[in-house]
Formats: structure tokens, sequence, C-alpha cells
């Protein structure tokens, strides 16, 4: 109850708008882009508390060190150990297979900037556990965020990246010079 009196004080007081699609009926891959700022986070948690979806989230290990991790865990947080990243894969397919519903919030595009290529591991994910995607975004000119479309992957990235592709043409983050273009570096070889 407290995090849905918080959320709901966020976008009452903010300048910041919830728009968008209603929650997803059934556990997904939330994909959480531009990933641009740190005010992501909190955009992030502000809107899923409003929209009361049961989130976990994907981070490097580090955040989880020392007094955070009890919190950044409290909040969702899983720890990403890049060397065993099928781990992550096997936990969240047992989760899905126990009945667990929740939003798995996966920034493809990673660490607020200076990548060239969305990371494919929301897309493993999704596919490997039999999870749809849905297309969260934050918009800094407009200052929304919020929900797209769900769907189920194809397994064709092509066209599954153009679709996710068209949806955030028009979105930026909250510092657009740090947006990157939706592209699997898959893609690339494939061309």
């Amino acid at each position: 109850m407290l995090r849905l009196l918080l959320s709901r004080a966020f976008w009452t007081l903010s300048r910041w708008r919830l728009t968008g699609e209603r929650r997803p009926q059934r556990s997904t891959v939330l994909v959480g882009a531009p990933h641009t700022s740190n005010w992501d986070f909190v955009l992030m948690l502000a809107l899923a508390w409003r929209l009361r979806i049961k989130i976990h989230w994907l981070g490097k290990h580090s955040l989880f060190v020392g007094w955070r991790g009890p919190i950044m865990r409290a909040l969702g947080g899983i720890p990403v150990d890049r060397s065993d990243p099928s781990r992550i894969v096997a936990e969240v397919v047992q989760r899905v297979h126990a009945g667990e519903e929740f939003g798995l919030v996966v920034t493809p595009d990673g660490t607020r900037s200076g990548n060239t290529h969305w990371k494919s591991g929301f897309y493993r994910i999704a596919r490997q556990a039999g999870m749809p995607v849905t297309l969260g975004y934050v918009d800094g000119p407009t200052r929304t965020a919020g929900l797209g479309p769900t769907f189920d992957l194809t397994g064709d990235v092509a066209a599954d990246m153009d679709r996710i592709r068209t949806f955030y043409a028009d979105k930026r983050g909250v510092r657009p010079a740090h947006r990157v273009e939706p592209r699997l570096r898959e893609e690339d070889r494939e061309d």
C-alpha cells in the first residue's frame, strides 16, 4: 500500500505524466528504454508501483555489495554475474514455470551512454522463457513515461526489431543525446 501511495504522490506532484497502455496480464520481459539517465530507475519504480506490477530487474553485481544489497533486492533487483549469464535465464524460466507473475525489467541499451547497439539478452530471455515483451519507455522532451504494446517475439530477429524500432522512433529518454538506436549486433551479421 505504501508503494502505491508513494507512486500516486510522484505522478501527482512531478512534472512527469504516466501514459500508454495498461499493465500486462501475464509475466513479461519489460523493456526499459531509452535508458539514458539514473532517473530512469525512479521512473520505472513509480510506473511499476502505480500500475501494481511486481517487478524484478537486472543489475550489475556491484550494485548489490554492502549496505545497498538488501535495499536493491527489496526493490526487485537480481544481481547479474556476467561470467554466468545462463543462470539468469534459468532463474527466470523457473519462476515463470512456478506460476509467479512479474515483469522482468531489462534495459537493453545498457548503461546510460557509450553503446552502439542494444544487448540481446532481453530477446534471448523472452524466447527461452516463453514470455512476451512489453515496451516501456521514457521520453524527456514530452516528460512522459509508460508502457507500450505487449507482444510475443516471433524468432525473426529483424522483423521483431523493426517493430521495436518503430515504437521507440519518437522516444528520446531523459538525456536524448545518450539514446541508442534499437539495433542488435546480430542484425548486423545478418545484413
